[in-house]
């Protein structure tokens, strides 16, 4: 999950006068085939709720298109104060609340549903396209808390979501030059070797086990997103 972080730090890292619109396209690059490949083994083995998931993913497409556009005109540095904060929040609530998302009982249905996985989708896609990291989590958190799934659905359904928002981002973006292929198709092999080996870990040992996960990422991107924030 959210290798779209190691990746971003790396490229910063090395290329630290780079444009933010340009290292965000080139982890795009990367990420979405490490994503989709995720999505496509999570399809296979987790009953998805497709009526509700794609226009949630077509409407994510659409808004990370247009973050990805705002990427290129403005920049994303009181995201990246706000951020750890947001995160912080995320990760007291998951522990405050032992038994959420260990159950799978969604709380909607029919129009209700896709109505609320919209939302989501659009929310976090604008997010995704303008800013990035922490993307997934924030999909799974909302999948949990408000659709009541349990985190292996939860999962599943931010993976096909993430794919879309990530192919609009990296679309938009490559079309402005802002992507170096050579660093992205290189870095986008070991990203499809962690999905595909997290993504068997995760459906083998279920809920549970994938709710441990979100912690720990979660925990560990409030740490690199403080660092980048404050510290630099």
């Amino acid at each position: 999950m959210e290798m779209l972080v190691v990746t971003g730090a790396s490229l910063l890292a090395v290329f630290p006068g780079a444009p933010p619109a340009t290292l965000l396209g080139t982890n795009k690059s990367a990420s979405i085939w490490g994503t989709a490949a995720a999505a496509a083994q999570f399809s296979q083995r987790v009953q998805m709720r497709w009526g509700a998931l794609w226009p949630a993913a077509l409407l994510g497409f659409v808004g990370s298109m247009l973050g990805a556009w705002g990427v290129t005109l403005f920049p994303g540095d009181f995201l990246r104060r706000a951020l750890p904060v947001i995160l912080l929040g995320v990760l007291l609530y998951t522990l405050a609340r032992k038994d959420m998302g260990r159950l799978h009982a969604p709380r909607f249905s029919g129009r209700a549903e896709t109505l609320a996985a919209c939302t989501i989708g659009l929310s976090i896609g604008l997010y995704d396209g303008f800013f990035g990291p922490g993307a997934g989590s924030f999909l799974v958190f909302l999948f949990v808390r408000w659709m009541g799934y349990d985190f292996l659905n939860a999962s599943a359904s931010a993976k096909i979501i993430n794919t879309l928002t990530n192919a609009a981002a990296l679309i938009l973006l490559a079309a402005k030059g802002h992507v170096w292929w050579h660093y992205g198709l290189v870095m986008a092999v070991a990203n499809v070797a962690g999905s595909l080996l997290g993504t068997r870990v995760a459906l083998k040992h279920g809920a549970g086990f994938v709710r441990v996960v979100f912690i720990v990422v979660v925990s560990a991107l409030i740490l690199k997103t403080a660092c980048d924030a404050f510290l630099k």
